[in-house]
């Protein structure tokens, strides 16, 4: 069984290492694929936008138990006040007798046409049908409003990254990454159908800001092992920023994980409880957004940046300087190596052995002789070197 904790730890030493910057190229395609299919599914299908982006009118009908077969129900209701209308049918929660109804804009004898309708389908008075007119101004300024926010959000971005990392292309490095993020999820909700609501801008532009936290977090650990490998020569640029991926990629999983739970958690309510809303809308954009933030943080921002940096001077400086040192690094190891096939033959030649040990007694037998005096006498250790040992010469005068 594996040992997660061991595992994070070797990835964060190097003792082992997942090749990110190596199979850059896998990343690339894989990404280029899925922002492919993002853009056709936006191209054919089209962003289901919620009523208050294009005005429309809603109604909503407390159906009580009466609520068998109700989508037919009410689209046969539909066709006999509006014959051709197409209507977006809910209903809100599986133990809620609550059915919405959006349609386009119907006028005053139309809306009170379709009430009486719906209230004798359904057998209910027809106070129990609420109707309502939502015009299209109220999610044209929403969307202007979020428009202009993230514009102005990226541009801050974009300025204090390059500031905070000191280079332009960490910053544009992320700022792709972004990109993907943005079309990604974009795609998905325009190929599932999901309704674009004012909820669902809200969870959008949160999830940019999730992203571009995740990228500052690796970027960060990417400039400290680079800062390091200029320092001492002994590392590529593309090693010490895989030495970063590998060692931020656990906390990233972590962290994705961790909030995904809550987020899945309500999902899982609002679709079999609660039923379409604000809250399905917010944890929906949320959780694809953070799902797919932390793969562009992981295997796609850090690669960039690498790619982008390649061809600098310095970098180029860097991994030749590492080179030699691996090669140098290479010739240790061999020398090394060649030395154990002389210590094993060693090993094997036991009478070599047991005469190199008699030589050794002899040895110290002879360091015990000249450690005593003429009389046998043993010699203090201090004594037996130096100028007290050595003879004394005569004055000058007398020689």
């Amino acid at each position: 069984m594996i040992n997660f904790s061991r595992f994070g730890n070797d990835l964060y030493t190097g003792k082992r290492s997942i090749p990110f910057i190596e199979r850059r190229r896998r990343w690339y395609a894989l990404s280029a694929v899925l922002v492919v299919v993002a853009l056709l599914g936006l191209a054919t299908q089209k962003l289901n936008l919620g009523l208050e982006f294009t005005g429309g009118s809603e109604f909503r009908v407390s159906a009580g138990s009466n609520i068998d077969n109700y989508e037919s129900r009410v689209r046969d209701a539909v066709g006999q006040v509006a014959p051709g209308q197409a209507a977006n049918i809910t209903k809100l929660g599986t133990s809620s007798s609550t059915i919405r109804v959006q349609t386009e804009k119907l006028n005053d004898a139309q809306s009170d046409s379709l009430r009486d309708a719906l209230a004798k389908e359904f057998g209910v008075d027809r106070g129990q049908v609420s109707a309502s007119f939502i015009g299209p101004s109220w999610g044209q300024s929403v969307s202007q409003q979020a428009l202009r926010a993230l514009i102005v959000f990226l541009s801050l971005t974009f300025v204090l990254m390059a500031i905070y990392f000191r280079t332009w292309k960490m910053s544009l490095a992320a700022m792709i990454a972004l990109l993907h993020d943005m079309i990604f999820t974009i795609g998905v909700y325009a190929m599932t159908g999901f309704e674009v609501s004012p909820a669902t801008m809200i969870g959008f532009l949160t999830v940019l800001g999730y992203s571009l936290y995740d990228t500052v977090v690796v970027f960060d650990k990417v400039r400290e092992n680079t800062q390091e490998a200029f320092g001492n020569k002994r590392h590529t640029y593309a090693e010490a920023a895989n030495l970063a991926v590998n060692q931020t990629v656990v906390r990233s999983i972590n962290t994705t994980v961790v909030a995904l739970l809550p987020i899945a958690a309500v999902l899982v309510m609002g679709f079999t409880l609660i039923g379409p809303g604000t809250l399905v809308d917010l944890s929906l954009v949320l959780f694809i957004g953070m799902a797919v933030g932390a793969y562009s943080s992981i295997f796609l921002a850090t690669p960039l940046l690498v790619t982008m940096r390649g061809k600098e001077p310095a970098v180029v400086e860097l991994d030749k300087a590492a080179a030699k040192f691996h090669a140098k690094q290479a010739k240790v190891a061999a020398a090394e190596g060649a030395r154990v096939p002389q210590a094993e033959a060693e090993a094997v030649a036991p009478e070599a052995a047991d005469e190199s040990a008699d030589e050794s007694a002899e040895q110290r037998e002879r360091v015990s002789a000249a450690s005593s005096g003429a009389a046998g006498r043993k010699i203090h250790p201090y004594a037996q070197t130096g100028p007290r040992n050595q003879p004394k010469r005569a004055p000058k005068s007398r020689r």
